[in-house]
């Protein structure tokens, strides 16, 4: 299948889930994440869940985040330029939702893309091979070319892999893992 065409599809599979679903699932993505060895990092990048499109709610992760006393990066996104900005999460930190529901952080100490050790990565569809399906406006792609190399990419699905999308292209960056809320995927070169 295209991008555009699991886009749809995926969409409308996670409008289905019911609030306890998310919940139950999200806290088995988080469990799945406690079985890799990624947390001996620094900087830690994660998104905050847009609720109105269903997405993984990451508060379980931040919550372990926050018990490993890790650096904590959450983003602002501009829409003009498809760009995010980092900062870094800390207590004064205020977060507001902008007009697309996305939950961000108004200001603070910006953190370069170059200085993160781990993205968890928000997406609708992957396949086998570590391709991903967002929403389709590049955000993450740009941000993850910015990234250094050694940055380990984790996606989060309630869903399980595809076989194969079809239209992935070159600019588009792999994942490293895949974490569902039976399966730890991993891709590896």
């Amino acid at each position: 299948m295209i991008k555009s065409e699991l886009r749809h599809l995926y969409k409308k599979r996670r409008q289905q889930l019911s609030t306890e679903r998310i919940d139950e699932q999200s806290l088995a993505i988080a469990n799945q994440l406690l079985l890799l060895d990624i947390w001996n990092h620094s900087f830690y990048h994660i998104f905050l869940s847009i609720t109105e499109h269903k997405e993984v709610d990451t508060d379980y992760i931040l919550n372990i985040l926050s018990g490993k006393d890790k650096n904590i990066i959450i983003s602002k996104s501009d829409f003009n330029t498809l760009k995010m900005t980092h900062f870094l999460l800390t207590d004064n930190t205020v977060i507001k939702k902008n007009e697309w529901n996305i939950p961000e952080p108004v200001d603070g100490i910006e953190i370069a893309s170059n200085k993160i050790d781990v993205v968890f990565v928000p997406l609708l569809a992957f396949d086998r091979q570590g391709n991903r399906v967002g929403y389709g406006k590049g955000f993450y792609d740009k941000f993850l070319s910015e990234c250094k190399p050694k940055t380990i990419k984790i996606g989060l699905s309630f869903f399980e892999a595809e076989e194969i999308i079809d239209d992935v292209f070159e600019t588009d960056i792999k994942l490293d893992y895949c974490i569902t809320p039976k399966t730890a995927y991993i891709f590896s070169d």
